[in-house]
């Protein structure tokens, strides 16, 4: 599992720990941030209650099929919980992949207090607002205790914590993507995700499962880049650059000996005709 750790600015992805006067941030804020944990398993025994109110674990919605987006907010967040399931929405309104046929997204509030009421009414409102038929079956908001809350945003690296005097909690943004089989693949941040690296996110978490011929090119030329949560072409482009300039070498190598080898097969040749005519003469 591989974890990595980049100090960044206030709800930026990442951000090291420390005391406020160390960072400047507002108390509230030092604890606040993502660690990735690459490769990380979640806790699939995990048990939540969807927005029918039913007892669920995390397993059921990693059966080996699909990959799955997982969103960490609550529902009663008066700002940037709805600014990253408003961007969350617009990514996969943009997208060609459908949610519940090609992949499953999870959204759990991290606020014990919520229950499947509030869950149910966020699914309508975002569910209107996707609009994209067969949604709700792929589309499943979650709530639950603390102890099975904690268990789900330590295994990914989602920090928050609690500010008695506003009533509200203090978290960053991003969104993650999970294989098939519920372990951590992906993380983008921030409130909008661009629908190119999501698509290409999903398809590299399901191996190929879903995509089309096309993405699994655009994979190979793109390369996933867990400091910026980024797809960049950069690194494969080195990659294929190289590759041309050992082709180019090897290349000119042959054609240079096969060059040679002619050139002494001629001088070889002039050679014995020289030395027939003086054997004649």
């Amino acid at each position: 599992m591989a974890q990595s750790r980049v100090p960044v600015p206030s709800y930026g992805p990442m951000r090291e720990r420390g005391d406020a006067q160390q960072t400047g941030l507002p108390p509230a804020l030092v604890q606040v941030g993502i660690d990735q944990k690459l490769g990380a398993q979640l806790p699939l025994d995990a048990t939540f209650r969807d927005e029918a109110g039913r007892t669920v674990q995390l397993r059921e919605y990693f059966t080996g099929t699909r990959p799955v987006i997982l969103a960490l907010v609550f529902y009663e967040c008066p700002m940037l919980c709805n600014q990253i399931l408003n961007g969350l929405t617009s990514t996969m309104k943009s997208m060609a992949l459908g949610v519940g046929k090609d992949y499953e997204v999870v959204t759990v509030s991290f606020d014990a207090r919520e229950g499947p009421e509030l869950a149910r009414k966020k699914k309508e409102t975002y569910l209107q607002r996707l609009n994209r038929a067969g949604a709700e079956t792929g589309w499943h908001f979650l709530t639950g205790d603390e102890a099975n809350i904690k268990l789900l945003t330590e295994a990914v690296g989602f920090r928050y914590t609690y500010d008695a005097q506003t009533n509200q909690f203090a978290h960053a943004s991003g969104i993650m993507i999970l294989t098939p089989g519920g372990t951590t693949s992906h993380y983008f941040y921030g409130v909008e995700y661009a629908p190119r690296d999501v698509r290409l996110g999903l398809v590299e978490a399901s191996a190929g499962k879903i995509g089309s011929p096309v993405d699994q090119i655009l994979l190979y030329c793109y390369h996933y880049d867990p400091v910026t949560g980024k797809f960049s072409w950069v690194i494969n482009l080195y990659r294929w650059a190289g590759a041309l300039t050992v082709a180019g070498m090897v290349a000119l190598l042959l054609f240079l000996r096969r060059r040679g080898g002619q050139g002494s097969s001629a001088a070889a040749a002039v050679a014995g005709a020289r030395m027939n005519q003086g054997g004649t003469a």
